[in-house]
């Protein structure tokens, strides 16, 4: 928790108190159901929460902005990025089920009443009505890409501070990705926002517009 103090001074009395609530109530579920690797589990707010966090860095949603969040896993980055935003509404989906129960567990929990989480692939959801999509990681930038543009509402006027797209927290060498995927790829370094911390070393948000 100090390190989401030290990196988002500005938190709210309640959501600081929501944060605090997320090591305990994913702990109490891991014991269940692996979500976690017990030695990552060590690192929790630094892997998870805070990696989560790092497209707030990039980008602060504004009120009634609709995200995805495609593969959420047990909800990650949405659920740190819906107590982060409380007026910006969120849909997390994955397609495991076991996950997913996990997820309504915690809005439930954590009463987030700007969340729904529905067990789904990103095939499976019909219409373009969100603003971004956001995921961690769970597949290749292309495919993360072909999903999107068909969730993600296309506009030419933009309402956030960045015009509506992707947004992918990725690691590692990505030149492949990027390369094969023949779209403008902004990356930010998230060693640069959390500069004490070696874990973020070649990890980055990637942005793309839809």
């Amino acid at each position: 928790m100090q390190l989401i103090r030290r990196y988002f001074p500005k938190l709210t009395t309640e959501q600081l108190e929501l944060y605090s609530r997320l090591e305990p109530f994913y702990r109490e579920w891991n014991e269940q159901i692996n979500l976690i690797s017990r030695k990552d589990f060590d690192h929790f707010y630094e892997h998870h929460v805070l990696h989560s966090l790092a497209i707030a860095k990039v980008v602060q949603f504004k009120p009634y902005t609709h995200i995805i969040d495609i593969g959420t896993g047990g909800g990650f980055p949405g659920i740190p990025l819906a107590i982060m935003f409380p007026q910006a509404q969120f849909y997390l989906i994955d397609s495991i089920g076991k996950k997913i129960k996990v997820v309504q567990a915690a809005i439930e929990a954590f009463g987030l009443k700007n969340v729904k989480a529905e067990q789904k692939r990103a095939e499976q959801v019909s219409g373009k009505i969100f603003d971004f999509a956001i995921s961690r990681g769970v597949a290749k930038l292309s495919d993360l890409y072909t999903w999107s543009k068909n969730l993600v509402v296309h506009s030419d006027e933009q309402y956030n501070s960045l015009p509506n797209g992707l947004i992918a927290l990725k690691g590692g060498d990505l030149t492949e990705e990027i390369t094969a995927l023949k779209r403008r790829v902004h990356h930010y370094y998230i060693g640069e926002m959390y500069d004490d911390l070696d874990y973020f070393t070649e990890k980055y948000v990637l942005y793309i517009r839809i």
